[in-house]
């Protein structure tokens, strides 16, 4: 049976194919803000895995679709009670076409709605509210094919004016920089990046010699049953700032995420520069994976107890750090300004962490 210890817990309605970060990043992102969240599939168990889509603009006339990460789910479908949620969301991806025939599903989804519970539904995943009749009379939007069917199902259309037309950020005051490179992992940049946004932080993400609009490709890093992780593309992560402009005096915090970008950007000293006047500063500095080559290479990590996936050990304790072991590999640690994780499994840590160093809380 699933079990709900938090305040607030909601439900995360997942199926093969649904987009990769649609379900990761809220999944993620509540968890760091102390909500449980269980995430099912119709047919499945806990510890079941779905697999998910990457969907990415690409300049053509709909977007391409690649293979993403493995979702792990955490409890069992027909085990659930709707009773014992507080809320409910739903990701895109293709997942929705045929979870939208199961009449388990649309009972589901019903029972939330009849209810008045919160429901989060993006990109195609608002199929499923059609088809649950759940839409009729209430405004609604939707990835602009899904329109049609909204219509159809009596919702009033509200045309996304852009792809993040769910919501403005208005500002919390905290000002965070990313740093960024070529196939960094996907989850670790988008994951953090988004959560930090839905805090109504002003977040700007830069890369050397790239300017704001420009794109970064990404990695995606997953646990297969290798004997080392397997690499596949990800989403086009888009940049927000120009590197050369960047004045780190306006930021806040800093975060550097993981994957092969690192390897790279450790030999740069601009980068090694910028990465020493935060830590020097001691604002909070949030680097998780191989982010640590970076902070390795700006010697910053001296004296300094911290974590990193594993393989980057060795930069870690040469440079003068106290290796701290991540058993099991979500772990992650904070000492002084400096918060560290192993891998991506570890980001409800790892943002719920860095929060603090912010000063940054959710309450409910």
């Amino acid at each position: 049976m699933a079990h709900i210890k938090a305040k607030r817990s909601v439900l995360l309605l997942c199926g093969d194919y649904m987009e990769d970060s649609e379900a990761m990043v809220p999944f993620q992102a509540l968890l760091a803000y102390g909500v449980a969240v269980d995430a099912v599939c119709p047919g499945k168990n806990a510890g079941d895995v779905c697999r998910t889509a990457v969907h990415e603009g690409s300049g053509h006339q709909t977007y391409s679709e690649s293979r993403g990460h493995n979702f792990s789910l955490n409890a069992t479908f027909d085990e659930i009670e709707a009773g014992n949620y507080d809320g409910l969301v739903i990701p895109g991806g293709r997942a929705p076409e045929y979870l939208a025939m199961n009449e388990s599903v649309l009972d589901l989804v019903r029972k939330f709605s009849n209810s008045g519970k919160p429901i989060a539904s993006i990109c195609h995943g608002q199929l499923i509210l059609a088809a649950a009749d759940s839409v009729k009379d209430r405004k609604c939007t939707a990835y602009p094919p899904v329109g049609p069917v909204l219509i159809a199902a009596g919702a009033h259309w509200v045309e996304p004016e852009t792809m993040s037309a769910c919501g403005t950020v208005t500002g919390s005051g905290k000002r965070i920089l990313f740093l960024c490179g070529d196939y960094m992992e996907d989850y670790e940049v988008t994951v953090p990046f988004q959560s930090l946004q839905a805090l109504e932080c002003h977040v700007d993400a830069v890369c050397p010699n790239k300017k704001a609009s420009d794109t970064c490709p990404t990695a995606i890093h997953d646990f297969e049953g290798d004997q080392t992780y397997s690499e596949k593309p990800g989403h086009n992560f888009t940049l927000t700032a120009n590197f050369e402009d960047i004045d780190a005096s306006s930021y806040d915090a800093l975060v550097i995420p993981g994957g092969r970008a690192p390897e790279y950007l450790a030999l740069n000293p601009k980068v090694l520069a910028l990465v020493k006047e935060f830590m020097e500063s001691r604002k909070p500095v949030a680097s998780i994976c191989h982010g640590q080559q970076i902070l390795s290479a700006a010697g910053v990590l001296k004296g300094k107890k911290c974590t990193a996936y594993p393989a980057v050990k060795l930069n870690v304790v040469l440079s003068g750090g106290t290796w701290l072991e991540p058993d099991p590999i979500h772990r992650c640690f904070t000492d002084g300004n400096l918060v560290t994780g192993a891998a991506w499994p570890g980001h409800p840590e790892f943002i719920s962490q860095f929060m603090a160093l912010l000063g940054v809380k959710v309450q409910f």
